[in-house]
């Protein structure tokens, strides 16, 4: 990348040279000490093995090779800032305002980093963003797009893309563990204080899966929350053993505040999906949306 942004310069101020006539008023232009300015054309002809400028001390003149290497720099510049504009223009013209709606956990750990960047390549876009659990009416409530994260989309009139997967951590406090024990298979863990998450498909039941077998472990939740982050926070001050999604696990389990359990058991996967209204053609923000979150690699090590 270096290179080619090198070669781009000094192809610009050969240019220059040239159609100043002059290394001097064309150093100035460039805002570098003619030494310099000579340097670099002496770079580019030794790189070429060829002799591009006949100088002396009262003209200077362009060697046939010289001529060949303005006229074809002149296009090839002329094409490159034309390409710079078209896409700079491309992004000035996402505009209005985009709703888009997710998960709160979701929204503060994931969107959060991600929302800063893509609203500085997009600056004529606003976004307005809804964050909320529960499974809200894209149409009804006038979303352009809304996250989800599940196991699978039920059938509907709605367009779905599967931008990324989350995998769910079961996981404990050390404390809790080491005064309850730590839970050696799955169907240990109806032994334990479970905590559920209560819009999940299944709160009262964890699926898991270990090469080609799969278990299902059914539980009576001590504590039923809506919330991943207030899970967390409970799972954290020792209530028991939940399940979080990668987001909102591994950091705590990368800080030591929480343990993974059974991770040879893996817990079912979730994907995330970008859901919209089906339209004959997505929108433009819809799609620069879906795109730039899809771009980040949502996907998890089990």
């Amino acid at each position: 990348m270096g290179h080619n942004v090198d070669v781009l310069l000094t192809m610009r101020a050969f240019r220059r040279v040239v159609e100043r006539n002059s290394f001097y008023k064309a150093a100035e232009d460039l805002a570098i000490t003619p030494a310099a300015l000579s340097k670099q054309i002496k770079q580019l002809e030794n790189r070429l093995g060829t002799l591009l400028l006949v100088r002396t001390t009262r003209s200077m003149s362009l060697t046939e090779a010289g001529q060949l290497y303005y006229q074809e720099a002149c296009r090839l510049l002329g094409e490159f800032d034309a390409l710079e504009q078209t896409v700079a223009a491309s992004a000035q013209q996402v505009s209005g305002t985009l709703r888009v709606n997710a998960p709160l956990s979701f929204g503060l750990t994931v969107l959060s980093p991600l929302l800063p960047p893509f609203m500085q390549r997009y600056p004529q876009l606003q976004v307005e963003l809804t964050l909320d659990d529960r499974v809200l009416d894209v149409v009804a409530a006038g979303f352009d797009i809304s996250l989800r994260i599940r196991r699978r989309l039920p059938d509907s009139s709605l367009s779905a893309r599967a931008l990324g997967e989350v995998h769910q951590r079961i996981c404990a406090a050390p404390g809790y563990l080491a005064q309850h024990g730590v839970p050696q298979t799955p169907n240990d863990l109806q032994r334990h204080s479970c905590l559920a998450y209560s819009l999940a498909e299944r709160p009262g039941q964890w699926q898991f899966t270990a090469g080609e077998e799969s278990l299902s472990v059914a539980f009576t939740p001590r504590l039923i929350a809506n919330n991943s982050l207030m899970l967390r926070d409970m799972l954290v001050a020792g209530l028991g053993i939940g399940s979080l999604p990668s987001f909102v696990a591994d950091p705590e389990i990368a800080a030591g505040r929480l343990v993974r359990l059974f991770p040879e058991q893996i817990a079912e996967a979730h994907q995330v999906f970008a859901v919209y209204p089906t339209r004959r053609h997505v929108q433009q923000k819809v799609s620069l949306f879906t795109e730039f979150v899809r771009e980040q690699g949502l996907m998890t090590a089990n």
